[in-house]
């Protein structure tokens, strides 16, 4: 393999430092919000949002009034790109059918799926107003049934900001706050005096967001860790270097440690895209957060073939995926390890980010080696349950249990086992004396 890094981001070793730096500040202050309440909630709005409103709750009016504040345009667009995620999401829902079989006669199993009882939302919107995050959490929450949706998002510019909390109430959220970061995931988890807790934490965020999430994970169920935006552009000389730069810096701007990388086979294509992003750094009006974010997380990767290209990109893993090449399809075949694919240049990360239909809250970090991405399916759980009907099953089960409970040692699971069959069946079977 002759892989070659025309760029490489910051080494691991500071990463990881920084890191535990972040690990240790969520840490306190999580056992602040689960000792204080409310108050601990108010000190850390106020210490890192620098907002205190007598609520952080938003009433009915409230929400009206902000709503009257989105224009008839931005109204349009927000509904339409929550049609988008609503549809597919619907789509989705319908694909996970509730089952009911006869496996043996007389013996019943089946599944049901039931939405998760409560869930918090979190939407990204101190730095940008993710008005996109509201439909891919709350929409999606409440096509899979939800009964119970809360929504968190700090102030933007010191107040709500009116399209995030516009497109919050029209996704279908019951409760919303207005309250961002480690306090906003440390409320809904542990819950406070005025707040009740959630099953469920699901939504992006920065990496106090992700960590927050990590630390209470087991308490409440998570989505994902999704944490800092990370963007993968594969691509050959089927594709331009504006069109490759355009695609890594348009995520990079999310913030000063977002991955961008670039796997090519044209040495050619690598070098003009370097110097394009160069050039982009000079004019994009959000230059100030990409170029960080580039200088110390983007990597060019030169690969001699498309094998390779498909390796290291299955290394990577990375969030989001920008396929340009001439085999599109054989990348969408062969993938085994990201967040979500985009393929093809008329296809672009930020469709998914935005209005697409498709969810955009996706894992980071490697693990779409494990898991995909948020979907209706993470918002219901999959309860199997079992029954026998006749009196010739329980026994026959009965005697099958009760051998396999004894072959463990498990005696008094095998007489669990042998009542039945005493009960149910033709012979007499004796305590801790498994079934012939």
């Amino acid at each position: 393999m002759s892989v070659v890094y025309l760029k490489r981001g910051k080494p691991e070793i500071e990463k990881q430092q920084d890191d535990l730096k972040i690990r240790s500040v969520v840490e306190e202050a999580l056992k602040d919000i689960a000792s204080r309440g409310d108050i601990a909630v108010r000190e850390l709005s106020e210490k890192f949002d620098k907002y205190s409103p007598p609520d952080f709750r938003l009433s009915l009016p409230e929400i009206e009034a902000l709503m009257e504040r989105v224009s008839p345009r931005d109204m349009e667009d927000i509904k339409f790109a929550q049609e988008q995620v609503r549809n597919f999401a619907r789509a989705q829902r319908d694909s996970m059918q509730d089952i009911e079989l006869e496996t043996l006669p007389g013996v019943i199993l089946g599944h049901k799926n039931i939405p998760v009882q409560s869930v918090g939302c979190y939407v990204p919107g101190g730095k940008f107003p993710m008005v996109a995050s509201a439909h891919m959490s709350v929409v999606t929450a409440s096509v899979a049934g939800v009964p119970r949706i809360i929504a968190c998002t700090p102030a933007f510019k010191g107040e709500p900001n009116p399209a995030v909390i516009t497109a919050m109430h029209l996704g279908g959220a019951h409760e919303i706050y207005v309250l961002g970061g480690i306090q906003a995931i440390g409320a809904m988890a542990l819950g406070t005096e005025t707040i009740e807790p959630v099953h469920m934490l699901v939504g992006p965020g920065n990496a106090f967001v992700a960590e927050a999430k990590r630390q209470l994970f087991g308490r409440v169920g998570i989505d994902l860790l999704a944490g800092p935006t990370e963007t993968l552009v594969i691509a050959d000389d089927t594709v331009d270097a504006e069109m490759c730069a355009t695609d890594l810096l348009g995520q990079a701007e999310h913030g000063y440690n977002s991955p961008a990388a670039f796997v090519t086979n044209s040495r050619r294509l690598a070098e003009k895209t370097l110097q394009e992003v160069d050039r982009l750094l000079t004019i994009l009006p959000t230059a100030e957060t990409a170029r960080v974010s580039w200088a110390d997380y983007g990597e060019v990767v030169l690969c001699d073939s498309y094998e390779e290209m498909l390796s290291v990109a299955n290394e990577i893993a990375s969030e989001h995926v920008q396929v340009m090449t001439d085999r599109d399809d054989w990348f969408l075949e062969n993938m085994t390890c990201y967040g979500a694919l985009f393929l093809g240049p008329r296809t672009n990360v930020s469709n998914g980010d935005k209005v697409i239909g498709t969810n955009h809250t996706l894992p980071t970090r490697k693990a779409g080696r494990y898991t995909g991405g948020l979907w209706v399916g993470k918002f219901l759980k999959t309860h199997s349950y079992q029954k026998i009907t006749t009196d010739e099953a329980a026994a026959e089960i009965g005697a099958y249990c009760s051998r396999l409970c004894m072959l463990e040692g498990f005696v008094g699971h095998a007489e669990q086992a042998n009542l039945r069959v005493r009960r149910y069946g033709r012979r007499e079977v004796g305590y801790g004396q498994a079934a012939e």
